[in-house]
């Protein structure tokens, strides 16, 4: 049986090159030129999207008295029991033993219960397209399956990016963590998130200040989730109906609003 891979990221040592972002897009085929369609955030950060399955932000915060500038490669984490699979009746998205949690679009259906029993807010659906997608990082499941690292970390410059076996991964952060106690915080983000996840952060300032979900629960979320999720097949058409409904509205009245700015009046001070 084939052992669960995971990744640390030590932020402390990401220099927001971005060589990760590019090295995903190629391995993926997701081209450069592609439209990341508007998913920014209003600090500037570029957002995960159906074209842009790792996103490297950045965030200027307080350290020691000081601001500091900080870089956070961010994508799926590849939960240990992931919600999006439990929540998913139609199989598209599944935990492979090796540890990438994968989605097969051919048997999606389109209900998107995946993107809301996701705790870290992460699966991105393709609004725009006529046969729309829900996609995010598939950790490059043949490259992890082969023992060889996802491509993103392959390229990483810094060594911010390491690959291994979850249990050595682990390892690996608590002797940095013990080794250098005056760098790093004490948490290990993604160790025990929604039950753990295969993806493990280190930082030697807050999570929450970075952008992160400090409010997910220990506890895995399928045992939450099933009892709900499990009748999903019967209303998902009109829940689909809903969401894009929702989407198409909130989009003309944002037409609407630019439009409104566009041609409103300016005032010019007189000399």
């Amino acid at each position: 049986m084939a052992s669960t891979k995971g990744v640390l990221v030590d932020i402390t040592r990401c220099i927001g090159c971005e060589s990760c972002v590019v090295a995903c897009r190629l391995y993926n085929g997701l081209e450069p030129g592609q439209k990341n369609r508007g998913k920014t955030k209003q600090n500037g950060n570029t957002e995960l999207a159906p074209d842009k399955w790792t996103a490297v932000q950045g965030y200027r915060v307080d350290k020691d008295g000081n601001k500091v500038r900080r870089f956070v490669k961010k994508q799926c984490l590849h939960c240990l029991e992931p919600a999006c699979a439990s929540a998913c009746f139609a199989r598209a998205l599944q935990k492979t033993p090796e540890g990438p949690v994968v989605y097969n679009e051919k048997l999606c259906v389109g209900c998107r219960y995946c993107m809301i029993a996701c705790p870290f807010g992460i699966l991105r659906f393709e609004w725009d397209k006529p046969f729309p997608r829900v996609l995010k990082c598939q950790m490059c499941l043949a490259r992890v399956a082969d023992n060889q690292m996802p491509a993103c970390a392959s390229v990483c410059p810094t060594g911010a990016v390491t690959f291994g076996e979850r249990d050595k991964i682990v390892e690996e952060a608590k002797k940095r963590q013990a080794s250098n106690p005056n760098l790093y915080v004490s948490q290990i983000y993604g160790l025990k998130e929604a039950g753990g996840t295969s993806w493990l952060y280190l930082s030697d300032v807050a999570f929450d200040k970075l952008g992160f979900r400090t409010d997910v629960p220990e506890k895995p979320i399928p045992e939450y989730t099933w009892q709900v999720l499990r009748w999903t097949p019967h209303i998902f058409i009109g829940w689909g109906a809903l969401l894009t409904g929702m989407y198409l509205y909130t989009k003309r009245r944002a037409a609407v609003h630019a439009e409104e700015e566009m041609y409103a009046p300016v005032d010019v001070d007189e000399k």
